[in-house]
């Protein structure tokens, strides 16, 4: 990989790891800074609590965003049963705990085959969705109720695992647009004890693997010392 200035303004898409309780903005802002550039943006937002693939286009390649956004997901992670959050994640504290004895393998099943293929889905309320201008995760914090309309997604495939119960491991393939939150959510709802994500790591964004990206550390050492002056 070209490390050059003249290269990132050229164009470049860097891969990489975002690591836990950072914003996708915190990434872009951070590589803004070490390699000095202006034109940069991400193709698609992780959530805080999630790690794993972000794909960040400098230069003339940020014209490629919308596209490299299009692209099927993979998702790696755990569902817990038993209990729901406001946020349907770890944003917010677990409530309404329900217990998780009787559910059955078979039970699972039949929830993540319900779950597969093309579904409706009802964003989050905490997301970065707009309603009337304003981010509905805003309106939701602010006490304001907020209703989404249900929209159209793709699981391609709804995989368990591992059942640790209360914790489902999954691995999930996706169109854009899908709320693994939501998936969370709904998968409770469906078996009746309620359910919240907690752990996430986006592995594939179409042809780009988690796996071939650099850790924001990896990343900040391959910049050379008189990378100012460089390009």
């Amino acid at each position: 990989m070209d490390f050059s200035k003249a290269s990132f303004e050229a164009g470049q898409v860097l891969l990489i790891d975002k690591p836990l309780h950072w914003t996708s903005f915190d990434v872009v802002r951070k590589l803004r800074n070490l390699i000095y550039i202006k034109k940069i943006g991400h193709a698609g937002t992780l959530d805080p609590l999630a790690t794993g693939l972000l794909i960040v286009c400098t230069g003339k390649f940020t014209k490629r965003i919308n596209e490299y956004m299009a692209q099927e997901k993979e998702y790696t992670g755990t569902f817990t049963l038993g209990a729901v959050t406001p946020t349907y994640d770890l944003e917010s504290e677990p409530e309404n705990f329900k217990p998780v004895e009787g559910i059955t393998a078979e039970q699972l099943n039949e929830a993540a085959a319900k779950m597969t293929g093309e579904i409706m889905q009802v964003p989050p309320a905490h997301s970065a969705i707009k309603v009337d201008g304003k981010r509905v995760y805003e309106l939701a914090r602010a006490g304001k109720e907020v209703k989404l309309e249900p929209r159209k997604v793709t699981i391609k495939e709804f995989e368990m695992t591992e059942v640790s119960m209360p914790v489902v491991h999954f691995r999930i393939i996706c169109s854009t647009g899908t709320y693994i939150r939501s998936m969370a959510n709904d998968f409770g709802v469906l078996l009746g004890c309620g359910a919240y994500l907690s752990s996430l790591r986006r592995t594939r964004i179409g042809d780009f693997s988690a796996s071939d990206a650099f850790t924001m550390e990896n990343f900040q050492e391959q910049i050379p010392a008189d990378y100012k002056m460089k390009g």
